[in-house]
């Protein structure tokens, strides 16, 4: 299904696909199918004291190494931070963290992080804040017009 999705001033086109809920990454096969993408890891990570947040944007099936993460980081080993704070931050519950929810995070709290491959497609494939909902955008439209919309000034790892 075709939609649009609202940045600041601009309508961008995207796909849509409404589905079951989703509540992890390997629940995606059959969407990712629909959308003929692959659907982007979206994880919630924080320090061991609970007081920095991180949004790492990486691709589906790459395996997440915290120690390689938090050495090109240059801070302590992350961990997965709670629902409370994913909640309190972005407004999403546990399944449904995405790109997307930094619309909620207007005092910044949250660093994003994306790892270079998840960008490396023509189109980015996230759910808009809900697990039970996908979205097909094009990569040059989340990196030129939604991020720098979204404020939230991304850090590049290679994982």
């Amino acid at each position: 299904m075709c939609c649009q999705v609202f940045c600041g001033k601009a309508v961008l086109p995207s796909q849509r696909v409404d589905h079951d809920e989703t509540p992890s990454i390997e629940a995606c096969g059959e969407v990712e199918k629909l959308l003929g993408i692959e659907i982007c890891k979206n994880l919630f990570l924080c320090n061991r004291q609970k007081t920095q947040f991180t949004l790492l944007l990486m691709p589906g099936r790459k395996e997440f190494r915290t120690k390689e993460l938090s050495a090109q980081l240059g801070c302590s080993r992350l961990s997965f931070a709670d629902a409370e704070r994913m909640q309190e931050f972005l407004g999403v519950t546990p399944g449904s963290v995405s790109v997307l929810g930094l619309l909620n995070d207007t005092e910044k709290h949250v660093r994003l992080v994306i790892d270079r491959d998840a960008l490396a497609h023509e189109y980015f494939g996230c759910p808009p804040c809900r697990n039970t909902t996908s979205l097909r955008i094009k990569t040059a439209d989340l990196t030129g017009r939604i991020l720098p919309a979204l404020g939230h000034e991304p850090t590049y790892v290679n994982l």
